[in-house]
């Protein structure tokens, strides 16, 4: 079992600076890459800045790109996860009873 500690905005930027590095490695423009893909300009720049982008345009992109077989390792299908790792499972767990820090009506020394 692994422990993710990425918050989604962080993976989102992730992704987009890599995206990023592969344009610049093919030495694409901005422009260039956006005709090749038939992503907007605008689309493009949003998405090397905030990592926003539609799923649709983020495959046309990875295309030209050459890392499209990068998103079939999306979501495979694996052995089932057990109900006490999954969210869902976290979350139908009844939380622990703790006990109480301190004692009502104890006084402390000064």
């Amino acid at each position: 079992m692994s422990i993710y500690l990425k918050t989604v905005q962080e993976v989102r930027t992730g992704i987009a600076r890599r995206f990023k590095a592969r344009r610049l490695a093919m030495n694409l423009t901005q422009s260039e890459l956006a005709t090749r893909s038939g992503v907007t300009w605008s689309s493009l720049k949003r998405f090397e800045r905030e990592g926003l982008i539609a799923v649709a345009s983020l495959l046309n992109l990875a295309l030209v790109l050459d890392c499209l077989d990068d998103f079939d390792k999306l979501a495979v299908e694996s052995q089932p996860i057990p109900a006490a790792q999954s969210l869902d499972g976290l979350l139908a767990t009844p939380a622990l009873r703790r006990g109480a820090t301190g004692r009502k009506g104890r006084s402390h020394a000064i």
